[in-house]
C-alpha cells in the first residue's frame, strides 16, 4: 500500500500522508455541506410558489457561502502540497473546472439579485440560480468520472463522467430534499419528501455505477476489495450501504403520515441517512484510490512537494482548519432549528 522506501518517521514520509488526510476531508465536507445547498438550489424550480422559493433560500441563506469555504482549502492543499498532481489533474479537468466557477460565481450573484432587484426580474434570478446549481452539481460529478477512470480522454470515459455527473445533480438534491425535510414545515416539507423519493433511485444507480466501475479500471483496485480476507472485511461497507437507501425508502414513505398527526419525529432521519451514505462511499473511494492521486500513474509521496516547504504549510494548515471547523460549528449551532418566514 505505501511506496517502497517511504520512512514514515521522517517529515518525507508522514507529511505528505497528512496533507493528503486534510484535503480528503476538506472534499468530504465540501460535498456534505455545499452538496446540500447546491442540491436545494437545483430544486429551487420544481417550488410551487415564491414564498416556497423564499423558504427554501432561507434554508441555506446562512450556511452557503461559508461551506465552499471547504473547496477552497481542498483545492488549495493541492496546490501547494501535491503540485504535479494539481498540474496534471486541473490540466485534465480543464473544461468542467471553468464550468464549475462559472456556476458557482453565478449562483453567488443570483442570490444576492432574486432579493434586490425588481419584481418582474426575480423569476429570471430564480432560473439562473437554479441553472447555476445544477451545473455546478453535474460538473463536480464529470470530475469524479474523469478521476475514477484515471482521466481517459476518450468517448467511454466521457459517457461515464457524464453519467456520474448526472446523478451527481440527483445525489445532491436528495440531500437538499433531506435538509428541507428538517428545516421547513407544511406543504414545502411534503414538496421535499416527494422530491427525495424521485432522487432517490438516481442517487443509488450513481453509487451503483462508481462501485462497479472503480474496480473495473484497476487490477490493483479489484484486488485490493475482492482478494480473501478483504472481500469479507469490507463486505460491511456495501451492505450497509444498501440499507441505508431502504431506510431512506421506509422513512420517507411514513414521513407524510406524521407530518399530518403534527409529529416532526424522524424529519432528520432522510438527511442523516444520506450523509451516511455518502461518509461510506467516500470511505470506499479513498481505500480505492489511496494511495494514488492519479490511479496507478502518480501517488502521494511522488506528487508531493518538498519536506521543508510542506513543513511550513503544515504550520499554517494547524492554525487555519481549526478556525474553518470552529466557524463552521458555530454557525450550525446558531441557525439550528427551523427556517423562518426570508425578510430583508
Amino acid at each position: 500500500m505505501f511506496e517502497p522506501g517511504v520512512d514514515l518517521m521522517q517529515p518525507s514520509g508522514w507529511l505528505p500522508l497528512v496533507f493528503a488526510l486534510v484535503m480528503a476531508l476538506s472534499m468530504l465536507a465540501y460535498v456534505i455541506l455545499d452538496g446540500y445547498d447546491l442540491g436545494v438550489g437545483a430544486l429551487l424550480d420544481s417550488a410551487e410558489s415564491v414564498e416556497q422559493k423564499d423558504m427554501m433560500i432561507a434554508s441555506i441563506g446562512p450556511f452557503w457561502d461559508a461551506n465552499e469555504t471547504w473547496l477552497v482549502l481542498g483545492v488549495g492543499v493541492l496546490l501547494v502540497g501535491f503540485p504535479m498532481a494539481h498540474g496534471i489533474i486541473l490540466g485534465a479537468l480543464y473544461l468542467p473546472v471553468a464550468l464549475m466557477l462559472v456556476a458557482l460565481s453565478l449562483r453567488g450573484v443570483a442570490f444576492d439579485f432574486r432579493v434586490k432587484s425588481k419584481p418582474q426580474h426575480q423569476p429570471f434570478w430564480n432560473k439562473a440560480f437554479y441553472a447555476a446549481s445544477s451545473l455546478a452539481s453535474w460538473s463536480q460529478g464529470f470530475m469524479l468520472g474523469q478521476l475514477i477512470t484515471g482521466f481517459k480522454q476518450d468517448s467511454e470515459g466521457y459517457l461515464f463522467s457524464a453519467l456520474i455527473g448526472f446523478c451527481l445533480v440527483f445525489a445532491y438534491r436528495l440531500l437538499g430534499a433531506g435538509w428541507l425535510i428538517m428545516k421547513s414545515e407544511g406543504a414545502l416539507q411534503l414538496l421535499a419528501v416527494n422530491w427525495a423519493k424521485q432522487s432517490l433511485w438516481l442517487t443509488a444507480a450513481g453509487v451503483a455505477a462508481i462501485s462497479v466501475a472503480t474496480p473495473w479500471v484497476s487490477q490493483r483496485i479489484f484486488e485490493k476489495w475482492f482478494s480473501m480476507p478483504n472481500f469479507m472485511m469490507l463486505l460491511p461497507i456495501p451492505a450497509v450501504t444498501v440499507a441505508l437507501f431502504w431506510f431512506i425508502w421506509r422513512s420517507l414513505s411514513r414521513l407524510p403520515t406524521r407530518f399530518a398527526q403534527g409529529h416532526q419525529n424522524g424529519a432528520a432521519i432522510p438527511f442523516a441517512a444520506t450523509v451516511g451514505i455518502f461518509l461510506l462511499s467516500f470511505l470506499g473511494l479513498a481505500y480505492s484510490l489511496f494511495p494514488w492521486l492519479v490511479i496507478d500513474k502518480l501517488n502521494i509521496w511522488q506528487a508531493a512537494s518538498s519536506p521543508e516547504a510542506l513543513m511550513v504549510i503544515f504550520y499554517g494548515v494547524v492554525v487555519v482548519l481549526p478556525v474553518i471547523i470552529g466557524y463552521t460549528v458555530f454557525a450550525y449551532r446558531v441557525f439550528w432549528g427551523k427556517s423562518t418566514q426570508l425578510r430583508y
